[in-house]
């Protein structure tokens, strides 16, 4: 058997690039690595981080197909962060102009959680600690 250390990180592919970066930047958060324009491919490729660690790379390419969500497809089902304060979470997501659902209790966990959804319309799920 193999043995895994850890998630790397995890790759999307944005429709508009410039969009997606001030989301996972200004909205979220996370923070620049490095960020790469691939000529031969006219192409970004943007790594980001969460408190350090690489968790995310943005790609931008030239007429990406729309991303399929609903009904939900098979593939990547959402990204799911953890936040100490799901209240003042919800309210920032809110204030900053995106749509949120309301929040809701994990019925196995009873944690709190709520979805929201990048510019792709890729589901981010916030999960309180």
């Amino acid at each position: 058997m193999i043995a895994l250390n850890k998630v790397h990180h995890i790759a999307l592919i944005c429709a508009d690039y410039s969009r997606s970066k001030h989301f996972y930047i200004a909205i979220l958060g996370l923070t620049v690595i490095q960020e790469i324009y691939r000529k031969e491919r006219d192409s970004y490729k943007l790594d980001l981080a969460l408190n350090g660690n690489f968790i995310l790379e943005l790609f931008s390419f030239p007429n990406p197909p729309k991303r399929v969500s609903g009904p939900e497809a098979a593939g990547l089902r959402h990204l799911a962060f953890e936040v100490n304060d799901i209240e003042e979470t919800r309210k920032h997501i809110v204030e900053q102009g995106c749509n949120a659902e309301a929040i809701r209790i994990d019925e196995f966990t009873k944690k709190r959680f709520f979805f929201t959804a990048d510019p792709d319309n890729t589901p981010i799920e916030f999960y309180e600690k």
